[in-house]
């Protein structure tokens, strides 16, 4: 966290995203190789460039869908981290060069079951598996929509019920390895979206950790 290329506008979110917390709950150390799932600008990327080492890797992997954008981004962070690799490619389709220990969504998972992003989920979760090592974790973090909401506000209010979304991880084979609520936020009744000023960056989110067999 105190690493000096990591811009002060990470630094000041740190305590709103519990950076520390959320590190420790990925488990990540020295030598590792972790695909953070569409990194956009690279808050958590940097993060895990310094938790893997030199010997470690990083792939910043950018969907297709906002590779016009983004690609860009994932370049910005390779230039300056040399365990970052930029990957850009479908998500159904996403591979690596090596076998990975972690893949991490962070708050990007409810995009995806949005119809207009043409994303077929039980094919990317099957493709996360098939990334994984036996034993590799799939951590993410996404903003929490009401109880029975489903997938039914990715698209409006920029949240997925955790319900659903295990489910949707649950069928691809993962086992449920825990959660944390260090992002966990009482007090958001779930029906703003998150980008509503009043709670923006303050919205409640789940972490969930899943591991593939093995």
């Amino acid at each position: 966290m105190n690493d000096p290329r990591r811009p002060a506008a990470d630094r000041a979110r740190d305590d709103l995203r519990q950076s520390r917390a959320m590190l420790e709950f990925t488990g990540l150390t020295p030598g590792m190789a972790v695909a953070d799932i569409r990194p956009e600008e690279g808050f958590f990327t940097r993060l895990f460039s310094v938790m893997v080492g030199d010997q470690g890797r990083v792939y910043a992997f950018v969907p297709d869908q906002t590779a016009a954008r983004e690609n860009a981004f994932g370049d910005a962070l390779a230039s300056e981290y040399p365990n970052v690799v930029r990957v850009t490619g479908k998500l159904e389709e996403m591979t690596f060069d090596r076998p990975l220990d972690v893949v991490f969504s962070g708050e990007e998972y409810h995009d995806f079951v949005i119809p207009r992003f043409g994303v077929d989920v039980a094919a990317m979760n099957a493709a996360v598996f098939a990334a994984l090592k036996p034993g590799g974790l799939y951590v993410i973090l996404d903003h929490q929509a009401a109880d029975g909401a489903g997938i039914g506000a990715a698209g409006t209010l920029h949240r997925i019920e955790a319900a659903e979304l295990r489910r949707q991880v649950e069928a691809a084979g993962f086992i449920f390895d825990g959660e944390t609520d260090a992002v966990r936020v009482p007090s958001d009744d779930h029906s703003l979206s998150v980008f509503d000023a009043s709670i923006r960056g303050r919205s409640d989110r789940f972490v969930y950790r899943f591991r593939k067999p093995g």
